[in-house]
């Protein structure tokens, strides 16, 4: 008698815990649901030809003044030191494919250091990156011509790095700029929210492996402490391209300097545009636009209508 009455409660409690939602698989585990049309907004891969090869002084090797001088046998073109003027530098480039979700808002109980909880309104944005495998290389001719075509596709480590810059309508395009911010508290409630299903990754954990040729992952970038006062901003996202740029401004490298002294480097950056028509006292992630503000394209330096480029910064 005693055992048929532990078996029923036994029963009775698997019952219990099977309507409470207790012993199911992890949200992370179930199976993702697929988003309604217009969700996710999708940057596509860009490669430019040009982004493969940079021509450039070697200036090291321009500012030696023993190197300057004039052959009897040789022609001048073919001392070192002219040799070292408009050298093509060749690079393979890549770029991952971007999709992102609208920008929100969230409340959230942040611990701090002295073991209290600060609750805090956080900026989010949940966003895609995809490894398609596209890349560009510069082949050499031999003529002193180059021509473009597909590299190998191969893995690639995306180092998430996100700006958010707000847009003065003074003038003063870069009256404020955040970095994003690792904020462990923030990242399941959003996950449950946004992408039930899925693994959410922050920025430092989405950086760990690189992405493999057709793999994505979601990562959320998070800020806090944000003027409640902006209307117009733009989001910068570095990481996406290995494209760059550099310049040797004229007389910062001299004879014995280290190689590289003054030499300044720019990255292909992606440039996403949003205003937000409320005002300071009541923050609400439903004002957010995505998008150039009407009339205030040349704010945000990009010209009207245009709701995310390509920039160099």
């Amino acid at each position: 008698m005693l055992l048929h009455v532990r078996s029923l409660f036994a029963v009775s409690l698997a019952l219990v815990m099977a309507g409470a939602g207790l012993g199911q698989a992890p949200a992370a585990a179930r199976k993702p649901q697929p988003f309604a049309p217009g969700v996710e907004t999708i940057i596509p891969v860009d490669l430019q030809p040009e982004e493969t090869v940079s021509i450039h002084d070697i200036v090291e090797l321009r500012a030696e003044e023993d190197l300057a001088w004039t052959p009897n046998y040789l022609s001048e073109g073919e001392t070192l030191h002219n040799m070292a003027r408009d050298v093509r530098f060749r690079r393979d480039v890549w770029c991952l494919e971007f999709a992102f979700k609208p920008l929100r808002m969230m409340w959230v109980d942040i611990p701090t250091t002295s073991g209290k909880v600060n609750r805090s309104l956080v900026w989010y944005m949940v966003y895609r990156v995809k490894n398609t495998g596209e890349t560009l290389r510069s082949v050499d001719q031999g003529d002193g011509s180059s021509k473009t075509e597909p590299g190998k596709p191969g893995p690639v480590r995306f180092v998430p790095h996100f700006v958010l810059q707000t847009r003065d309508p003074a003038g003063n395009a870069a009256s404020k700029a955040y970095l994003d911010r690792v904020i462990p508290a923030a990242i399941e409630p959003i996950r449950r929210r946004e992408v039930p299903g899925r693994v959410l990754h922050d920025s430092v954990s989405l950086s760990a492996e690189p992405l493999k040729v057709g793999e994505e992952k979601w990562g959320v970038v998070t800020w806090t402490g944000l003027d409640p006062g902006i209307d117009f901003f733009s989001v910068f996202v570095r990481g996406l391209s290995n494209a760059y740029q550099w310049t040797d401004p004229e007389g910062a490298f001299q004879a014995g300097d280290p190689p590289g002294t003054g030499r300044q480097f720019v990255r292909k950056t992606l440039q996403l545009n949003f205003w937000r028509p409320g005002d300071e006292y009541l923050a609400h992630e439903g004002e957010i636009r995505f998008g150039a503000a009407p009339g205030k394209g040349d704010l945000y330096g990009s010209g009207e209508g245009v709701a995310n480029q390509w920039v160099y910064r």
